[in-house]
């Protein structure tokens, strides 16, 4: 058995209607990172300076040796940037979420208060500033207990948010199976909170950005002026709140660094943005932990029995009669790469419909005479599968006149007599009229193109039976 554990459907193409409070058309979440005094330096402990996330062209680390260049660029951040943030954000009455590394807060007494006096949430960015992706499991789960612990101790309030950012594939499942947070933001693929499951965790998860971030005033590709910035941060948000007066409101996250957009030629772009926002209706700036809030009472989870997650004797009984007759189908579609894309009736039906359609000629028309005649002898002495029966029924072939049942007969049996198989349709596609029809035009087919229409629509039953019992 294969199983992917990426994730491609989220939501599929019916996301759900947030509900954001006061009927608002979008969440705008602004995040502040506070990284300065827990990046990689040799006073911390580490074995080389940063080289992430500054001015500096090309920086590379510095083994053993301090970079005194980049401190006093993570400085400005802390000296001068944090400031100027904090000016704009009070001045304009909107709150931030703070990702603050544990160690940079216990380094900087001063913009923590500031952060507690302006009812911030401050949310964990973890122990130190460092890369997560080669760290042992045992070692990341011990920086993140003490991250939680030194971040409580400075503070005085555990975090309820996560956000690691130079992360490993364990760090969420790690987060996760801590069972304190009410969110983590590891990810990036989504534009409205979700539910994830680890283990018996139901762990909320909300989305962060990398593209809507000031990041990328130190990244190539990226920003070059300021304007660049907001001018990216205005079509994003104009186009968000098209699709929230459309019906669809959405959640806009974006993510400021102090020693970047707290520059004065960066943010005065930031600045402009704000404006633009707050000249329109229905829009939400919450806190992050708010919008946590918010999704926790009005969409919590609800767990399903997941078609990727069954045994081949579960999948196998729940699908095998959805090609009629066929359970092989099922029993091989079962050891296909299955995963979360696979959790809704488009997921099952192409894994069950790929194996119906690389079977022999024999095993599909196996299939195709394992279907019994339209309103034929089967359904008049009741021993249609109840799938059957409800089809037939849908298109009114169980209330026929016997004149009808008469015209009916007579071309099942033709049609039988020259292809070998009975007349196979989906008829919730049709109506009694166009049955007939279609009953009419096909038998007149050669058998090969007769063959090859049978097998579509059997695919095309399979869909509909999927769908009556999957999102």
């Amino acid at each position: 058995m294969t199983r992917y554990p990426r994730d491609m459907r989220g939501y599929g193409a019916q996301a759900p209607h947030p509900a954001w409070p006061n009927s608002a058309k979008i969440a705008v979440q602004f995040v502040l990172n506070y990284e300065e005094g827990g990046e990689n330096c040799t006073l911390h402990g580490d074995a080389a300076s940063e080289a992430f996330l500054s001015d500096i062209p090309g920086a590379a680390q510095w083994p053993a040796q301090r970079h005194w260049n980049m401190e006093s660029i993570y400085e400005y951040g802390a000296r001068a940037g944090f400031w100027r943030l904090h000016r704009l954000f009070t001045g304009a009455g909107i709150p931030l979420t703070i990702y603050g590394v544990a160690t940079a807060l216990a380094r900087s007494p001063e913009q923590l208060q500031a952060m507690k006096d302006a009812d911030w949430e401050i949310a964990s960015h973890g122990l130190k500033w460092v890369e997560h992706k080669g760290m042992p499991e045992a070692e990341e789960r011990a920086a993140i207990k003490e991250a939680i612990r030194l971040h409580t101790e400075v503070v005085g309030d555990r975090p309820r948010g996560w956000y690691t950012g130079r992360c490993s594939a364990n760090t969420v499942r790690l987060v996760a199976e801590e069972g304190g947070f009410d969110y983590i933001s590891d990810t990036y693929d989504d534009d409205l909170p979700y539910w994830l499951e680890v283990g018996d965790r139901d762990q909320l998860i909300i989305p962060y950005t990398l593209e809507a971030n000031d990041m990328r005033f130190a990244t190539a590709p990226g920003w070059v002026t300021g304007e660049d910035f907001g001018s990216y941060l205005t079509d994003a948000f104009d186009a968000l709140y098209a699709e929230g007066e459309a019906g669809a409101p959405k959640m806009m996250t974006i993510g400021l660094h102090c020693r970047l957009v707290g520059r004065p030629g960066k943010i005065a772009a930031l600045k402009r943005f704000i404006d633009h926002i707050q000249s329109h209706e229905g829009v939400w700036c919450p806190r992050r932990l708010e919008i946590a809030e918010h999704w926790a009472s009005t969409h919590p989870h609800q767990r399903r029995t997941r078609p990727s997650q069954m045994d081949r004797e579960t999948f196998v009984a729940t699908y095998g009669s959805i090609f009629e007759h066929s359970p092989w189908i099922a029993d091989r579609a079962f050891d296909l790469e299955l995963g979360p894309a696979h959790d809704c009736a488009a997921g099952v039906h192409n894994a069950l419909c790929r194996m119906f359609r690389t079977a022999s000629e024999e095993e599909r028309l196996g299939v195709l005479t394992a279907h019994p005649d339209l309103a034929g002898k089967l359904a008049a002495a009741g021993r249609l599968t109840a799938e059957s029966t409800s089809e037939q029924a849908s298109a009114g072939l169980n209330l026929l006149t016997d004149e009808e049942r008469e015209t009916f007969t007579a071309l099942n049996t033709t049609y039988v007599e020259k292809h070998g198989f009975p007349f196979i349709i989906a008829v919730r596609d049709h109506d009694k009229a166009s049955i007939m029809a279609a009953f009419q035009r096909r038998i007149d087919n050669d058998r090969s193109t007769e063959f090859a229409e049978a097998c579509k629509q059997v695919e095309r039953i399979a869909q509909f039976r999927l769908m009556d019992i999957l999102p």
